[in-house]
């Protein structure tokens, strides 16, 4: 029986219509832009003026089916709020990404990717059914049988093809606790050798493994977490308050440390210290973090770090005023085929001086595939994040972005591909053979057919 409040439709209509009666205020030369607090976003972006769309109403979860296992959602809800409507009926979303305010739609017009990855994909192969408000003003419903072109092409289209305005998910069910092995390793080749026969077989010493991620420090030192659930009691560890869970990971001696946490607490261990990215503002000095207040002790906090610092330019000012040139700013996901792991590892720890990096193994669940980020089915990739800066390159300012311009270079060598949160430099010809070149240029024609929301080479890579 499908679990929802009337109130909760009667909203979520009213905000449909304030989304496209405030769609079709904007003027057509006008850019369109989400008039929204926050943001998961890393590219550069020009201010606007004007309004933007009203998305006030399509926020919230509309309905959870626990017989079905199905969840009714609108496009702005955030997975915070997702998985506190289905964790009470044991259930999740197939893939959770890691910081609680990436909104379902951001996740699925972008991409996500979780420790659930390796066997559930990414969160758009979830997607069984969602509404799209187009670039024609016209709200349309998109599912593997109606509009399937749009349906197909709107994960990593990022608002260039339409906004979700609600989305229909598959759910999966859970166990209250998850149990965590941490293994170390010496050597990246056998960590990735590892990884790969668990993605393979679902296991690792005769026990399904149902998370799996890792991290790297240094060639020598190198984790794979996984995670089993369970539902036996016992006593469960607090990354929240003082222990910071990237450091607990780490251990000498024996090759296997172990570990557990409610299955809410795993699902959000990596938003606590935006993974290890809290370090920037000192929030793991336990010094300051004894003091630092434990609801601001999350990502979405540290994002208004980030953006005081974008606006004023503060990290900058403070290198030059210490006689050194700005830095460079090198937040990305990359995606390779498993196999060519290693030899990026052993290209990034040699070139780029950005530790730990975070890896995570993936799988299309979609025999089909996806045009807009066309990663091969039946094959494993592995998304490596890596997220810091470096000084910049020695043709500064002449030339910006000296080390992801390599990045991008090295990834594409090796058949991988990245995602277009952050920064990106390709040039259009390339930019076509990765993410979906014609295929694009037919539904952004049909869909959007006097341009009103921008093209997606425009809003990925070019500055405005």
């Amino acid at each position: 029986m499908s679990v929802a409040r009337t109130d909760a439709r009667a909203v979520q209509a009213a905000g449909v219509q304030r989304l496209v009666d405030s769609y079709r205020a904007i003027p057509p030369d006008a850019t369109v832009r989400l008039a929204k607090p926050t943001s998961n976003l890393f590219r550069a972006r020009a201010a606007t003026s004007g309004k933007g769309l009203d998305v006030s109403g399509l926020t919230g979860v509309l309905a959870v089916d626990p017989e079905a296992r199905t969840a009714d959602v609108a496009g702005m809800c955030t997975y915070e709020d997702l998985v506190a409507a289905t964790l009470p009926y044991a259930l999740s979303p197939l893939v959770v990404p890691q910081l609680k305010t990436i909104t379902l739609g951001g996740a699925v017009t972008g991409l996500g990717i979780e420790s659930a990855s390796f066997r559930n994909g990414l969160p758009h192969e979830s997607v069984l059914e969602m509404d799209i408000l187009t670039g024609t003003g016209e709200v349309l419903t998109a599912s593997r049988d109606q509009h399937p072109d749009l349906f197909r092409a709107f994960p990593n289209s990022y608002g260039t093809l339409g906004y979700s305005v609600r989305l229909k998910i598959e759910l999966e069910p859970v166990k209250p606790f998850v149990a965590l092995r941490h293994l170390r390793f010496r050597d990246l080749d056998e960590l990735v050798a590892t990884m790969d026969r668990i993605v393979d077989t679902g296991g690792y010493d005769g026990t399904r493994v149902d998370y799996l991620d890792g991290v790297v420090f240094s060639a020598d030192e190198s984790y794979l977490t996984l995670g089993i659930q369970t539902a036996t009691p016992g006593p469960v560890s607090d990354y929240t308050g003082q222990q910071i869970y990237y450091r607990s990971i780490q251990h000498d001696g024996e090759n296997e440390k172990h570990d557990r946490l409610t299955i809410h607490d795993y699902l959000w261990r990596w938003d606590t210290d935006w993974f290890w990215c809290s370090r920037a503002f000192g929030a793991q000095d336990p010094r300051i973090r004894r003091w630092w207040p434990r609801r601001l002790r999350r990502s979405s906090f540290y994002w208004k770090l980030i953006a005081y610092d974008q606006r004023f330019n503060i990290a900058d000012r403070i290198e030059i005023r210490n006689g050194r040139p700005p830095r460079e700013r090198v937040v990305q996901d990359i995606e390779v085929p498993i196999a060519r792991v290693p030899e990026f590892l052993h290209w990034f720890l040699d070139n780029v001086p950005i530790e730990p990096i975070w890896l995570c193994p993936l799988r299309l669940r979609d025999n089909n595939g996806w045009p807009l980020y066309p990663i091969r089915p039946d094959h494993t990739y592995v998304n490596v994040g890596f997220w810091s800066s470096v000084p910049v390159g020695p043709d500064w300012p002449a030339e910006q972005g000296y080390t992801n311009r390599l990045i991008e270079a090295k990834v594409s060598e090796l058949d991988g591909h990245k995602s277009l949160y952050s920064d990106a430099y390709y040039g259009r010809d390339e930019f076509d053979q990765l993410y979906g070149g014609e295929i694009y240029k037919t539904v952004k024609k049909a869909y959007d057919p006097d341009s009103r929301l921008l093209d997606l080479y425009a809003k990925a890579v070019q500055r405005r």
